[in-house]
């Protein structure tokens, strides 16, 4: 039951956000009353969005974190970084929950889980670009570059309704990380 409804509560807080979702909204989501709810999380809705952050992380490491700092050949797995973030934002129409929650009025609870998401990401891929030849210095540089526009392309594209303008803005940066070389 877990399995399926963390899919369910990551989707009302990326709508939402942690304040705006309440029981009730939860509830009517997952087609779950309070007491299963506090069945599955004792913690309650903090609990909730710690497990969907802990998911997440799941998924970033095995397709993107991991990846990255292993990968036998490092422009593969950052040109495979760029597909997987396509894929996992659905091009665009996915808002990032960690960038909602990194927003948030509540931030404070997750502060952690937030800071580590993006940490983890730039370390991951500064990691990836060094070993693909770009200067040590350069590397942490694009790399925070390269996170920041990803995440402000994913507000872009959903601001003006325009999921082109994700996909145009993962393009950039392919090119823009194979002119920076060296």
């Amino acid at each position: 039951m877990l399995t399926e409804t963390l899919p369910v509560l990551a989707e009302v807080f990326r709508e939402r956000g942690y304040a705006g979702a309440g029981l009730a909204l939860i509830g009517k989501a997952t087609g779950l009353g309070k007491g299963s709810l506090y069945h599955l999380f004792p913690g309650g809705k903090a609990e909730m969005a710690a497990c969907v952050l802990a998911e997440i992380d799941a998924w970033f490491e095995a397709n993107l974190y991991r990846p990255l700092r292993e990968a036998d050949r490092p422009e593969t797995a950052i040109s495979d970084m760029f597909t997987a973030v396509h894929t996992y934002f659905r091009s665009g129409q996915r808002v990032c929950l960690v960038g909602v929650l990194a927003l948030g009025s509540d931030r404070d609870l997750f502060a952690e889980a937030v800071r580590g998401y993006f940490a983890r990401w730039i370390a991951a891929l500064a990691d990836a670009l060094r070993r693909a030849g770009h200067g040590e210095a350069a590397s942490v540089a694009l790399a925070e570059e390269i996170v920041a526009q990803i995440q402000g392309a994913i507000v872009l594209a959903r601001a003006l309704d325009e999921p082109a303008v994700f996909a145009r803005a993962l393009d950039a940066l392919r090119s823009r990380i194979a002119t920076a070389a060296g």
